[in-house]
């Protein structure tokens, strides 16, 4: 008997020395929807080797947990992280709102090169996961330049063999940004055929579609029938009706992604929790005024009865979404005066001696433009949509963010507090929606969808990406006037098995990864 005690002793001991850290005592919620349950977590080389009670077992690190959720790290589905991330690798504005990997490469944007920009990034190391869509706007680039024109067949092909070079090299889809330059000058026949391509190697389509303001049901069926056409998966970007011709019209464009899911189509929709969004200055201009890029532009502005026009055409979609002035255009950042950071077009306007009248507000936007452009803040849409669409069960969490340097320029709030706003107003004070189902959409619903097969839950042969809060205690800090502020709350955050969070402060560690989409080849 004695022997047999002495044995089992022994075994306890070299079973506790093969994790690397236990969590104890937590309040499981495991993404998949299902009830929280109390147990613990055990982690080894990375990944989640038991969840259950393990009485009497240590590790090199314990977390006691008691008090505190557990729950599988946070899968933001809409960065733009293409630049930030060499800049900024620690990645704290994702680390401390909960995010352990990052959806690149969206609203048709990516880097010109995923297997270079892959190779960099594991070089480098980062304290977040990295997975990218390859860009519609960026292989348009390549193979056509920034020309206001349908494609050739020549271009068309040279175009998807570019997608399935980006799919071989591990994006994870497609992705559109059809209010961007050049991008807008495509057809749907055109995508149709990038999505094609994207589709052979099982990825998904993700679009910043057409139009978000009045035309924004015929750009939901276009993406939609792209979708259909490609049979490719369908992920529509930051969901919303912008604009106060608009306001309440979620009522409207929600039922299609219903009826479309009813149909046999897998349409999702991603949102950020603001009823501001935050784009560039030009989108403000005419589409055919932005042809050709920056050079092009400034020689149609130059011009005095081009520049009449373009203003002409300016006021009239101020008046189409019902806008009375520019006041609700905040400037994130004008590199050409940075002065102008935070404050709106109407205030900028009375500061160059204007007059208060639109068309001499659309002039100070016209030289913001021959300086360089900005990066902008639009109050536009309507914080009863943004809750109508915050309680679909198919609607993921998307910051819409990138890698920010802190305190640099005046960035819109939820690149830091995303997840925590989410958690704290709409699922802890309002109740909009139950906290298990909300972990669920902010994790295993989008492993699901972008094919990140080893994420999302916390379950024995997952990659331990984790985090431990405390959900009374989590809060966005983050405000449009002081927005560098990283969110409270989240206590421990692992990547891979590896403290990036510890005691609620960064420890420094870049324990992230690139996550290849399933048509990478080596």
């Amino acid at each position: 008997m004695k022997q047999l005690v002495i044995l089992l002793l022994l075994s306890e001991a070299v079973f506790a020395q093969q994790y690397d850290v236990l969590i104890i005592n937590g309040k499981i919620i495991d993404g998949t929807g299902n009830s929280w349950y109390y147990a613990d977590v055990a982690v080894k080389d990375g990944k989640i080797v038991y969840v259950g009670k393990t009485n009497n077992v240590t590790a090199p690190k314990v977390i006691n947990a008691k008090g505190l959720i557990v729950a599988p790290g946070f899968i933001d589905v809409h960065g733009h992280i293409e630049n930030g991330v060499f800049e900024n690798p620690s990645a704290g504005n994702y680390i401390y709102d909960g995010v352990t990997t990052v959806i690149t490469g969206n609203c048709g944007g990516s880097a010109d090169d995923l297997k270079n920009f892959f190779w960099r990034i594991d070089s480098m190391k980062t304290s977040i996961n990295v997975a990218s869509l390859v860009g519609h706007n960026t292989v348009r680039r390549l193979a056509m330049g920034l020309n206001n024109r349908l494609a050739t067949p020549e271009e068309q092909k040279k175009m998807e063999e570019l997608v399935v070079q980006a799919m071989k090299d591990g994006a994870v889809g497609l992705s559109t940004g059809l209010i961007y330059l050049p991008g807008m000058y495509s057809n749907t026949a055109e995508v149709i055929g990038l999505a094609k391509a994207a589709a052979a190697y099982n990825g998904v389509y993700a679009s910043h579609i057409r139009n978000e303001e009045n035309g924004v049901k015929d750009a939901i069926n276009e993406a939609i029938n792209i979708g259909r056409a490609a049979n490719i998966p369908v992920q529509i970007s930051h969901f919303k009706v912008s604009g106060p011709a608009n306001w309440g019209r979620s009522k409207e464009t929600l039922p299609m992604i219903e009826a479309a899911r009813r149909a046999g189509y897998d349409v999702t929709i991603d949102q950020y929790p603001y009823s501001a969004s935050s784009t560039n200055l030009g989108i403000r201009l005419p589409d055919w005024a932005m042809a050709g890029g920056s050079d092009s532009l400034k020689k149609r502005i130059s011009d005095p009865v081009t520049h009449k026009q373009i203003i002409k055409e300016m006021l009239e979609m101020q008046n189409t979404y019902k806008y009375k002035n520019y006041s609700y255009a905040y400037v994130a950042n004008h590199s050409a005066d940075t002065t102008f950071n935070g404050k709106n077009i109407s205030e900028i306007n009375k500061l160059k001696g204007r007059k208060s009248k639109m068309k001499f507000e659309a002039e100070t936007i016209l030289d913001m433009m021959m300086a360089g452009g900005a990066q902008m803040v639009y109050h536009s849409m309507n914080e009863d949509d943004v809750r109508h669409f915050m309680k679909y069960p198919f609607n993921m969490i998307g910051a819409d963010g990138g890698v920010v340097v802190y305190g640099k320029g005046m960035p819109h709030p939820r690149a830091y507090g995303t997840n925590a706003r989410v958690l704290a107003k709409y699922v802890r004070d309002e109740k909009l929606v139950s906290l298990e189902e909300m972990i669920r959409r902010m994790t295993s619903l989008a492993a699901q969808k972008f094919q990140l097969k080893d994420r999302g839950l916390i379950k024995e042969g997952m990659a331990a990406d984790i985090v431990v809060f405390n959900l009374d205690e989590v809060t966005d800090k983050a405000t449009f006037e002081q927005p560098h502020q990283f969110s409270t709350g989240f206590d421990y955050v692992l990547v891979n098995g590896q403290l990036v969070i510890e005691n609620g402060k960064h420890s420094g560690v870049r324990s992230g990864a690139t996550l290849k989409g399933p048509g990478f080849t080596k």
